[in-house]
Parts: C-alpha cells; structure tokens; sequence
C-alpha cells in the first residue's frame, strides 16, 4: 500500500523521471521517522499506563522493547529505501542489504531479550518490586546463564544465515574444546568452582565470609565465573580465584542466629562468701535480660579457684547478631554484673600478692633481724 502510494505520489515530481525515485526515497525516510515519532508517543503512553498497575513484567517488557523497536524501525526503513535506489539505478545493494537486514532483526531480537533478562535481574531481587525477592547470587548465576546461552545461538543462527554450516562449526568447536581444557585447565577449574558456588551457596554477595585455612575475611562483592572479589575490613579488595573454595573450609558468620557472651569474673578471696548469691543474682539478671535470648544455653557457674581470685564464668547468647548493637549488650551486662558484686559487698579481683611476716621477739625486731637472715648475716661488719 505504502509502495503504491509512493509510486502515485512520485508522478508529481516535477524535475524529470529519471530523478522521479528520489521523491520515493524522501517519502520513504519521512514515513520512518513519522512511524519512530508515533511509536515513541505509543511507548510514553503505555507506559504511563503500566505504571500503575501492580505487574511487575509488563514493566519490564515494554523497557526493554523500547529501544530495539525504535532501531527495527529504521532498520525496515532503509531497507525499503536501498531498495528502492537498487531496483532504479541498478546497482546490487540488496545483494548485500537482504542478508544484513535478517542478521539485524536477529541482533534487535538478542538485544531485546539481554535487556529483558538484565531487567529482570533488578526486580526479582528487590522487595518493591516483588512479594518475595530471590537470592541475588541464584539470580544473577542464571541470569548470566541465559545471557551466554542467546549469545552463543544468535552467533549460530547469524552463521546459518550466512550460509555456514551450523554442524562443521559444532564439529570445529568440540575438537578445539579438547585443546582450549588442556590449555586452560585453571580457567576451567575456576569457572566449576563458581558454578558450585552458585549450585551449593555457602554464601551469597553481602555476607560476611572468613577461612581458618586461609587468610580471608571480608564481605563478599561479586561471585564471577573465575573469581570472587571480596572487600575486607580493611577496605581493600581481594581477589580470591573460585577453585580456591574447592579446596578451603569457609566459616560464614553472616548466618549465625545468635552472637555468644563468654566471659570469666573474678572475685577476691576475702569475698568467698558471697560467690554463691552474686551468681544466683547474674543468673537471674540474665533471665530478666530483654536482649539474651531465653531459648539458646544460659549458665553462670563457679568455675575455678585462680591464683587471686575465685573465678565464675557468664555463658551466654544474645538476640542480635549486629556486630555493634551485641558490643553495646555486652557491655550492659558486664557493667550489671560489676554492679551486683558491689551491691554484695564484694569487689572485682585483680593479680595480688600478700607476704606473711613470722613473729620475732622485741629485741630481735629492735635490732632489725629478719626471719630468713642467719647467724652470719647478723653479724657486724668488719672494720
């Protein structure tokens, strides 16, 4: 229709036949952009629109499709144009326009759908866009997954479109796969070692991660497919290759329930009496504690006689596992705890000594002898 109409409005042309086709192509370029222009305020209207409803994908589908749509656009316009200035001047440019047009249709498809999944990424893992947000490394594994799999079949169906044989290409591809894993044996290593990471997730990015068998402790920042970086708490990045975990134990205390208060007090012997009530006081402190979980172990116990001081240990759990807010509860208890000895009249022991002297007779002290000097000591000196 739009080819008759062009043909019927070229007639008016008033600069001779010959030059009758560049009215066509003038056309042809304003019906584009008029279309691209009526397409953008189709867009902006629909997604005023969308943005009101409470689904999430529509959203996401008429993002993504925006762009791509814009440029298909102007892909089929300049089609149509080449075509019309091949088929007047007679020169080949569909011999090389057709075929690049079905590979950018195909391209436009791949965008569409890597912009489609990025976007998905975003909102499956943000509690505002959805009811229950998934794990952000599960999400972005398989995001990453769909992602190289597009990838790798518009690559294929581009080379069928240029008249490759998809086989051979498959065929080239398993024998180079042989020499590129011997090659590459490390690489390999590191890339099942991040696919275990994603399959088994003995941590996800944001958590707090550390090895007893290496020097690694920080928060996690990106699981890739050949390593993982992660911040310490220093600040600086480290870089720690994904086959390394294969072979590690890592502790991750991000999902401890509970933070623990181990501690051990000591009171002075003078104070032995009173141990048994300050403990039945810390105990029942505790008990009545609102930040010490109820439910995990609780005891407070003598624990033994130390060198200056009757020792009695506090073992327990706290509700939060903040890392500053359980500081801030253990020091509430421990300042408690110094309280309830002082309220029993007792006082917080510290490393002392204490030196028994023996009885001496008055003319003995008199004459300054000590109990351990002899005979020979107490003798004058020689003049």
């Amino acid at each position: 229709m739009w080819q008759e109409f062009s043909e019927q409005l070229a007639n008016y042309w008033p600069f001779g036949q010959d030059t009758r086709w560049m009215l066509r192509v003038f056309f042809i370029v304003f019906m584009t952009m008029l279309v691209n222009y009526l397409s953008n305020r189709l867009f902006r209207r629909l997604n005023e629109r969308l943005t009101l409803t409470s689904n999430v994908w529509d959203d996401l589908l008429l993002s993504a499709a925006r762009r791509p749509i814009a440029v298909l656009i102007w892909v089929f316009g300049a089609a149509w144009a080449l075509e019309v200035i091949d088929r007047e001047t007679g020169t080949l440019l569909m011999d090389v326009v057709d075929p690049m047009r079905r590979m950018a249709v195909i391209v436009l498809i791949t965008w569409f759908l890597i912009r489609l999944i990025r976007r998905a990424e975003v909102a499956l893992v943000s509690p505002q866009k959805v009811k229950t947000p998934m794990d952000q490394t599960t999400v972005g594994a398989i995001g990453k997954l769909l992602r190289l799999s597009i990838v790798i079949t518009t690559g294929l169906v581009v080379l069928q479109n240029f008249g490759y044989s998809v086989s051979g290409v498959m065929a080239f591809g398993g024998i180079g796969g042989i020499a590129v894993g011997f090659a590459a044996k490390d690489l390999l290593a590191n890339f099942f070692g991040g696919l275990m990471i994603y399959l088994d997730r003995p941590f996800k990015v944001g958590d707090w991660i550390r090895s007893p068998d290496k020097n690694i402790e920080g928060t996690v920042e990106e699981i890739g497919w050949r390593q993982t970086r992660i911040r310490t708490f220093d600040k600086r990045p480290l870089y720690v290759p994904n086959a390394t975990f294969a072979s590690i134990s890592v502790e991750n205390p991000s999902r401890m329930t509970n933070r623990r208060i181990y501690e051990t007090i000591g009171v002075r012997y003078d104070d032995v009496g009173h141990v048994k009530a300050i403990v039945a006081d810390v105990h029942a402190m505790l008990r009545q504690h609102d930040e010490i979980d109820q439910e995990q172990t609780l005891i407070v116990n003598l624990n033994s006689f130390g060198a200056s001081s009757v020792d009695f240990f506090v073992y327990t759990f706290t509700r939060t596992t903040n890392w500053v807010r359980f500081h801030e509860i253990k020091q509430d208890v421990l300042l408690r705890i110094i309280e309830i000895i002082e309220a029993r009249g007792a006082e917080v022991a510290f490393p002392t000594q204490t030196l028994h002297l023996a009885s001496l007779p008055d003319t003995a002290v008199a004459q300054g002898v000590l109990p351990s000097q002899t005979q020979s000591e107490r003798a004058p000196a020689q003049t």
